[in-house]
């Protein structure tokens, strides 16, 4: 059950009385932030501060017949100290999680190029990928850049994020889910590694009230959320806690149990602008299959989810994302990471 933002071409889905994990497990990194095997120098809607300190560049000053001045010292952008990653020490995260960087302040367009570089994704096995800033829906432009490879991780890939000399991230990418949700269909079908394991009926959001359509990634779940449409302007529509609920996008979205699933899901779209799934042990089976990471992909609607609007990152094509990267994507490509 869920609302638009009124900000928005349509209301804002409900927001939750619960934080969302990925808001929780986000640390400071030089206090507490959030969450996921490619190198990059140079990636949103949601760990513990880690240690990890490398040397900062510099040149080194060796005796010759002919003294020599060494080389400057890079200086690192401040940025970097406060930095928040998205993704916890030793998680395992599903094939679509980015990973995703975000500061207190926005960082200047004069200043984000360096910053790319200074952001090292280390990869086993080897995997492309580039950083690109991207607007997150509830932080000013320049607060957030993410990475993310041209296609889906692959399962199994071991990754290190080293967040300049501040912080490192070790993370895991596990099983492949992805769940199409067919909105004119009212299904739900789920493959598990490219293989189809089941085809569940569900209830979208009704006419005017539409789910997102595109390409979402699971951010958080939790096993009850509390929603009120008062919140967004909607009066008396909905108030109370709901089960199994699997959060999507930043506006509110949310893929849970919903009593109105016993008698329309299969049939017909009825909810504010979540996915409705039966409360015979239907939601509760899906809840525990996902984890964050997981991707779920929305067909046949209307308006299609923006890339900071949570992780909608891959609702861009891999130039498009280029586009969004300081650097280009120069110097991007994935290494083997080390310990």
């Amino acid at each position: 059950m869920s609302t638009h933002d009124s900000t928005d071409r349509r209301p804002r889905r409900a927001r939750t009385a619960l934080g969302a994990l990925a808001a929780a497990c986000a640390l400071v990194l030089s206090a507490t932030g959030c969450a996921a095997t490619t190198s990059s120098a140079g990636t949103s809607s949601p760990g513990t501060s880690s240690s990890g300190t490398e040397p900062a560049a510099g040149g080194s000053h060796r005796p010759t017949a002919a003294p020599r001045r060494s080389a400057p010292a890079v200086t690192e952008p401040a940025a970097l100290a406060r930095a928040r990653v998205n993704i916890g020490e030793g998680a395992t995260v599903g094939v679509g999680m980015p990973i995703s960087v975000t500061f207190p302040s926005p960082v200047p367009r004069s200043q984000r190029a360096a910053v790319e570089r200074r952001l090292s994704v280390g990869t086993e096995p080897a995997v492309t990928g580039a950083w690109s800033w991207v607007k997150d829906r509830n932080l000013f432009d320049g607060q957030r850049v993410d990475y993310r490879p041209p296609a889906h991780w692959k399962p199994g890939t071991r990754v290190t994020l080293r967040v300049g000399s501040h912080a490192v991230r070790h993370f895991t990418i596990g099983r492949s889910l992805t769940a199409t949700v067919d909105v004119r269909r009212h299904t739900m079908t789920v493959a598990e590694d490219g293989r189809p394991t089941a085809r569940i009926p569900v209830t979208a959001g009704r006419p005017g009230l539409d789910t997102w359509n595109g390409t979402m990634v699971v951010m958080d779940k939790q096993p009850k959320v509390y929603m009120d449409s008062r919140t967004v302007g909607l009066g008396d529509a909905y108030q109370g806690y709901y089960a199994w609920a699997v959060h999507l996008t930043a506006s509110g979205t949310y893929l849970h149990q919903n009593p109105k699933a016993n008698t329309y899901a299969g049939r017909a779209n009825v909810t504010h602008g979540c996915v409705g799934l039966a409360t015979d042990g239907t939601a509760e089976r899906f809840y525990r299959r996902i984890i964050p990471g997981d991707v779920i992909r929305v067909t046949g609607s209307k308006d299609t989810m923006e890339a900071g609007n949570g992780y909608g990152d891959w609702n861009l094509t891999w130039d498009e994302w280029l586009a969004g990267s300081a650097t280009r994507g120069k110097g991007s490509s994935g290494s083997p990471s080390h310990p």
